[in-house]
């Protein structure tokens, strides 16, 4: 396989020895000469292909599906009746419909293979001097492999210049604990960075790994089926159980009355191949792949195309602040100094305390942070105080962000003396310094303040180590509270837009964040989120059983304070209360969250290895507005979904009543259709309901409807009734001409003609009637699709190419039609059809009407 184009990781100081570098043995990274050697004695870094085998595979699928088998029979049928023709006709036929099957099933694959390259995890590598950003399949043994917070480990290797580096391994061993990483220590592929960052060199790749020695690889599992597409396979075998018993009806009657066996396994054979509705399943298939091939070009990433079909259900989306519903970055605005009781504004001037307190907050903070909050308060420190800025504080040791709410401590070594520097959330802060009530009520105003202007507020403080010894705890230190420091993380200029957006479509959007109550009901109010004025908390939210978390889950609309075990209960209580649920998240403790949404939305751009993995959607650009297209193009499939499988049946039902009903009845004539005629009516039908209706626009207004029932069918009770009454409309016209014809004595080649020819006008018709079951047929005659256009065409084309060309003619036992009859079955087929058409406009008048319809109903697209 050729190799991925390398992407370089774009860096200011890229040209000299960049910050990332790995300072070890590592140095230099691996040449592309010795990748070449290392993947030939290794291998790729793959535990399985977990691809499509290709045009063969394509090809097996499609010869051992039940209408190949039919045709394939019927063909033999003729061939034994010494009918060369007509097996020649069907044969060909034959290879004309399973290629088009061919390509569909190769045109889905491309698009779902082009999905799999987009959502291919990466890793930053050093090579020949560069950091590189590489799919993982690509590395090598012996590469060096930059390990973040939130990446998911692409091979085994051993650990190199670990900062606050812990893995969790659960995947492995079980264990739900992150295990402490020193230098030399061992890493294993499949396990997650859950906090700091290291380098790694590569020891094993792909089936060489400890994953993959214990057969454990990720890319086997099992992706379980969605509601609809249990409802279509359960639909098909239903529909294949009354073919079988038709066929053998069929055969028997016909045997009974000829005594060709041969002969009635021939109409047995029309008669079945009639009443598979192998194109339902072709259709669904088209429909997720390349609807989830269009949401990757609007920027979303579907890990799984049957997820396009679960976003028109979503009922709640439960949005992160930062990053989400506010900009990435951040910056420092305010510092309190609590020795002085100020409060001053950054930028500008701060005084001896103020500074005191920004100086332990870096110092508290990453060398190298990663942390956008972090970043913006080593930015405030390098502008306030740039000579301290630049002395060396190496750091000697480190608690790790811990405790609920968390708090994380740096010991470092700062003009020969150490020092002990915490920041954190204000709770967690101010329990561990000890502070008198007053004091502590005082801090605690301040912070709200802050808070509700909009501020991440953080609490400082500081601490004397008292031996050589360190405590095991950083709660343990007698901490000295110093004063707190807001930043700034404004609203996305379209977050109030998406707001209004997602609540208009009927889906409630819900806060959950990690920041204080009154910070999350600052931005709240500033986008518009509904309910701002009431917070719930993770503390509450773990206090409560399940079944009183339910009602709340549902209510509520911010929630604060929350952490990985509170956010996981809110979506699963969300479940259980019957909810859609879009979960966003971006870090390494979302993935829980993520994983137990029925759509996980990950961040592209800021989110984490593992957050990606686990959800089922990426917003390539970290824009919820994303969602609103996303939830549209959902809404858009499902609804053409529909169409295309109403269609169907109702196409479906006026052929095989046309073969069965008039030897049933004793008609005088019958055994009007054969194969060939079934099997180009196949040929029409096929690509008309998985091309045609998959390219329909949407209809407008559909985002301004309530989300579908997911316990909904995709054909019952209304919409199945809809598509029955349709079928046998066009069954009463179909045999309306055939009884007519018959009863004034015309030949069977006439009538056979007549028949064909009004199940072809009716199919047109039913196509042009069906693309919106609430608009009329003259404005939707206005709505662009040129595929449905081409194929109707192409449609019409034929059904004249054998009414006009003699050899076609003479092969369908057709004959010569009067003008006179062509518009007795262009007729017929109207009103067959047509009477569709006055329903809708009933039913409009009806929601016109003062005092009837009702807004629950408007735009629905039942009749």
């Amino acid at each position: 396989m050729r190799e991925a184009e390398q992407v370089v990781i774009e860096r200011p100081d890229q040209k000299a020895a960049s910050a990332d570098a790995p300072t070890t043995a590592l140095v230099h990274g691996l040449t592309d000469e010795a990748v070449g050697q290392s993947r030939a004695a290794h291998g790729p870094n793959v535990f399985s292909s977990g691809r499509s085998p290709g045009l063969l595979a394509t090809m097996r699928e499609v010869v051992t599906e039940p209408m190949f088998v039919l045709l394939l029979l019927a063909s033999a049928v003729y061939l034994g009746l010494g009918e060369l023709k007509e097996a020649v006709t069907l044969g060909v036929t034959l290879l004309l419909v399973s290629g088009i099957s061919v390509y569909q099933s190769l045109r889905s694959d491309q698009a779902l293979g082009a999905l799999r390259d987009l959502t291919q995890p990466k890793a930053q590598v050093w090579r020949s001097g560069l950091l590189v950003s590489l799919p993982t399949e690509q590395i090598v043994v012996g590469d060096a492999v930059l390990i973040e917070e939130g990446s998911r480990l692409p091979a085994d290797g051993t650990v190199h210049e670990p900062r606050d580096f812990t893995a969790d391994e659960s995947v492995l061993t079980g264990e739900s604990v992150a295990v402490h990483k020193s230098g030399g220590d061992g890493v294993f592929a499949g396990t997650n960075a859950a906090t700091g960052r290291a380098w790694m060199s590569v020891t094993a790749v792909g089936a060489q790994t400890e994953l993959g020695r214990i057969g454990r690889s990720l890319e086997s599992l099992q992706t379980e089926k969605t509601p609809l597409q249990r409802q279509i396979n359960t639909f098909v075998l239903r529909m294949a159980y009354i073919g079988v018993v038709a066929f053998l009806l069929v055969w028997g009657i016909n045997y009974a009355r000829s005594g060709d066996w041969v002969t009635a396994l021939l109409f047995g054979l029309t008669l079945a191949m009639s009443v598979l509705p192998e194109e339902i399943p072709v259709a669904f298939s088209s429909f997720m792949a390349l609807g989830a091939a269009r949401l990757s070009r609007m920027g979303v990433l579907t890990k799984q195309p049957q997820t396009v079909e679960s976003l028109g259900s979503a009922t709640v989306i439960c949005a992160d602040k930062t990053g989400t519903l506010t900009q990435q970055g951040m910056a420092l605005r305010q510092v309190y100094a609590h020795q002085t009781g100020t409060t001053l504004p950054f930028p500008g001037p701060l005084s001896e305390t103020a500074l005191k307190v920004l100086t332990y907050a870096r110092w508290a903070s990453e060398t190298e942070p990663f942390d956008a909050m972090e970043k913006a308060i080593v930015a405030a420190f390098t502008t306030a105080d740039p000579a301290s800025a630049a002395q060396a504080a190496p750091m000697i040791h480190e608690y790790p962000l811990a405790g609920t709410p968390p708090m994380m401590t740096h010991i470092r070594e700062v003009g020969g003396q150490q020092i002990v520097a915490a920041k954190g959330a204000v709770e967690h802060v101010l329990a561990v310094c000890y502070q008198d009530a007053q004091a502590a009520d005082q801090i605690r105003s301040v912070a709200h303040q802050l808070a509700a202007q909009g501020y991440r507020v953080l609490g400082v403080a500081q601490a004397t180590p008292t031996s050589a010894e360190f405590p095991a705890q950083q709660d343990d230190f007698a901490w000295v509270f110093l004063g707190l420091v807001a930043l700034e993380n404004p609203p996305k200029a379209n977050a109030g837009a998406v707001i209004r957006a997602l609540v208009e479509a009927g889906i409630k959007v819900k806060m959950i964040t990690g920041d204080s109550p009154e910070t999350a009901q600052a931005i709240a109010r500033q986008v518009g989120l509904p309910s701002a004025d009431q917070v719930v908390t993770g503390q509450q939210v773990m206090a409560l059983d399940q079944i009183a978390l339910i009602p709340l889950a549902s209510q509520m609309t911010i929630f604060a304070r929350m952490f990985p075990e509170a956010k996981l209960r809110v979506v699963q209580a969300l479940k259980a209360g019957g909810e859609v649920v879009a979960m966003t998240g971006d870090g390494v403790n979302d993935g829980p969250a993520l994983k137990a949404a029925d759509i996980g939305v990950a961040m592209g751009q800021r989110g984490s290895e593992v957050a990606r993995q686990a959800a089922s959607l990426v917003l390539v650009n970290d824009d919820l507005g994303s969602m609103v297209d996303a939830v549209a193009q959902g809404r858009r499939i499902y609804q053409n979904l529909q169409k295309a499988v109403a269609y169907i049946v109702s196409i479906h039902i006026p052929i095989i009543l046309t073969v069965a009903l008039p030897l049933l009845l004793g008609w005088r004539l019958e055994n009007l259709l054969s194969p060939i005629h079934i099997i180009v009516l196949e040929l029409v039908m096929g690509p008309t309901c998985s091309i045609a209706f998959e390219n329909e626009p949407a209809e407008a207004g559909q985002m301004q409807r309530p989300p579908r029932r997911p316990t909904e069918s995709f054909l019952a009770g209304r919409a199945l009734g809809r598509s029955v009454l349709q079928g046998l409309g066009i069954t009463a016209a179909v045999l309306g001409v055939y009884w007519a014809a018959m009863t004034q004595g015309e030949a069977v080649p006439l009538v056979r003609t007549l028949v064909f020819t009004t199940l072809i006008l009716s199919n047109i018709f039913l196509v042009l009637v069906n693309r919106s079951f609430t608009l009329p047929v003259f404005k939707t005659l206005l709505v662009p699709n040129r595929v449905l256009w081409l194929l109707l065409g192409l449609t019409l084309a034929m059904l004249l190419t054998t009414l006009l060309f003699g050899p076609a003619r003479q092969l369908f036992g057709f004959a010569p039609m009067p003008l006179a009859w062509l518009g007795w079955c262009a007729l017929a087929a109207l009103i067959g059809v047509g009477w569709i058409e006055i329903l809708k406009a009933a039913r409009s008048l009806w929601q016109r009407a003062p005092g009837f319809g009702g807004p629950d109903r408007k735009g629905s697209s039942d009749l």
